[in-house]
């Protein structure tokens, strides 16, 4: 089995990944059949090791075998056993077996699907990650992978868990890279290529594909992810192997190879959405002295033209992660979503930065987080109450490495891992509630309470106090002070 190179790059926008065509076969967690399946009872028992509902669509009729979250995959059709019969052949690059394609069904996507069958001789099975990134991106896939000449395609559901186990251990860590990012397609990735490492198990993939380019960060958060969970499987990195250098070679390619071609309207920008941010890049950022276009922002409104009237909500928080709005308890997807509306219609979560890549170089890119910010500033300011002054600068100078290890890809690193036991830790009384304060782009808190506080108002009244005797300070200060005193008399000769 030929040893293949790592990585295609996913623009910071897309997520998705190449499909191939087939009737559709919706479940939860992963299932992808190579052939056609002989009975309902037959799918049944391909689909026991999964989560969520599996749900079979075929000739029209809809049977619903379990119940959770969505993955939605197109079996083989009786041409597409002709192609797979095609790809028995070696490539021209080797021979691959199976190959698992992050798939969008965008141009450079949908081009991937044929070069990598006409390359590795390979069937290729497309996988398409919900992560938030909206009902439209999502729509048409399965026609758009079997024109590709996909054998399957995969969605799956992950909303729930990526806010729950990759977005919430960041937001309890307090991790913010280089001041200002929040992370959010850092994040992504990880979950994303996680969820195709257990797709290429289910259905026998030797090996997984990305379209991300060889600049970018997101080549290397994929590849740390296969290589910490399956380091058998080969990567395919097509941006890194083949001779397509833009667009209309990639156009060329397709209309050689009878895929349509997307007829949409290209954005000037690059950009990446998921449930936690949406990323802006390229056109006129590109030059760091040029101000954002005001149309440019989709998630959030112009904080000018934001409501008069500030809004204040409660967030409540259990053990450094939040619960609920208002005083509804929610899922953390659901939680998230609600307080994206809230905070974009008052156009909260803008940051414009420079920020340095994993490669090497700087690039400038425009974040809308609404739900996002709002929720740093609700637990940063129950920390307040929560956690005592070395604990806290411990946990703000992890927050700054874990930061960096997240933005690099290294999520199942045992190092994040480990922190992360110490964030829980840490954290574990800041249970209670925030009150904020939208107003025009700033976000604010206005009040805060929790049972473990260590705020004592008898104490840090400036009323007397039984607990503390201020005359006590004299002597606090000359011991504390005791240090740069003895180097001043040294100075001095005394």
């Amino acid at each position: 089995m030929a040893q293949l190179k790592a990585i295609s790059s996913c623009s910071p926008t897309g997520l998705a990944f190449q499909v191939k065509k087939r009737e559709s076969l919706q479940f939860n967690d992963k299932v992808s059949c190579p052939r056609k399946l002989s009975s309902a009872s037959e799918l049944v028992a391909r689909t026991s090791e999964l989560h969520g509902h599996a749900v079979v669509s075929n000739g029209g009729n809809i049977t619903k075998f379990r119940k959770n979250q969505v993955i939605q995959a197109v079996l083989q059709s009786d041409r597409e056993m002709e192609i797979s019969e095609a790809t028995k052949g070696i490539g021209l690059r080797g021979k691959l077996n199976k190959v698992v394609l992050a798939y969008s069904g965008g141009l450079d996507t949908s081009v991937i699907v044929p070069w990598l069958r006409e390359n590795y001789g390979c069937d290729v099975v497309c996988f398409t990650a919900d992560v938030g990134q909206g009902v439209g991106e999502l729509e048409g896939l399965e026609a758009k992978a079997k024109a590709s000449g996909a054998s399957q395609l995969v969605v799956k559901d992950l909303k729930e868990e990526f806010v729950r186990d990759f977005i919430f251990p960041c937001l309890r860590a307090g991790a913010i890279y280089e001041r200002k990012y929040l992370l959010g397609t850092s994040m992504a990735r990880p979950v994303i290529a996680k969820a195709m490492v257990d797709i290429a198990k289910e259905v026998g993939a030797d090996a997984v594909a990305h379209g991300c380019t060889g600049k970018g960060n997101d080549q290397v958060r994929f590849e740390l992810t296969f290589f910490a969970l399956n380091p058998k499987l080969n990567v395919v990195a097509p941006w890194r192997e083949w001779d397509i250098t833009g667009r209309e070679d990639a156009i060329e390619y397709a209309k050689k190879h009878n895929v349509p071609v997307p007829v949409t309207k290209k954005s000037i920008y690059s950009r990446d959405r998921n449930l936690w941010h949406l990323s802006h890049e390229g056109d006129i950022l590109e030059d760091p002295a040029n101000e954002p276009k005001k149309d440019m922002y989709m998630l959030t409104v112009d904080p000018e033209e934001a409501p008069d009237k500030p809004e204040y909500i409660e967030i409540g928080i259990e053990s450094g992660l939040p619960v609920s709005v208002n005083g509804k308890v929610l899922s953390p997807a659901s939680l998230l979503t609600e307080l994206n509306e809230i905070g974009g219609k008052h156009g909260i979560g803008r940051i414009d930065m420079v920020e340095n890549r994993l490669v090497g170089m700087k690039s400038r890119g425009v974040y809308e987080t609404p739900g996002g910010t709002i929720l740093f500033e609700a637990v940063q300011g129950l920390e307040s109450l929560t956690i005592d002054r070395e604990s806290m600068q411990l946990k703000d100078s992890l927050a700054l490495k874990y930061a960096e290890l997240v933005y690099a890809g290294r999520w199942f690193d045992p190092l994040r891992e480990s922190m992360d036991a110490f964030m829980e830790k840490i954290t574990e009384t800041t249970t209670g509630s925030v009150t904020l304060k939208l107003y025009k782009g700033s976000v604010s808190v206005a009040s805060r309470k929790s049972p473990y506080s260590l705020y004592r108002q008898d104490i840090s009244s400036f009323e007397s106090s039984q607990i503390y005797d201020q005359a006590d300070a004299a002597g606090f200060i000359r011991l504390y002070g005791l240090p740069m005193r003895v180097r001043s008399m040294l100075k001095q000769g005394m």
